[in-house]
């Protein structure tokens, strides 16, 4: 899946996958609706990670790229 996203593509980011993940496990698991709501840009990638760009009021936040999906 990581060949298929790179900077630019717009991800939407799968709820089950980030609630078993690293990030999720060491810190708050109460994530935020609009990181499954709406869709995201990748703004750059650097290894297994994106940093993703939502479209709202937000900083921008770095995911694994396993917690990711291409948006339709």
């Amino acid at each position: 899946m990581a060949a298929k996203l790179k900077k630019g593509s717009l991800v939407k980011v799968v709820e089950d996958k980030l609630a078993n993940s690293l990030e999720a496990k060491s810190s708050d698991t109460r994530f935020p609706d609009y990181l499954f709501e709406s869709k995201g840009l990748i703004l750059e990638v650097s290894g297994d990670y994106a940093l993703i760009q939502f479209y709202v009021a937000t900083p921008n936040i770095w995911l694994n790229i396993d917690s990711l999906e291409p948006a339709a």
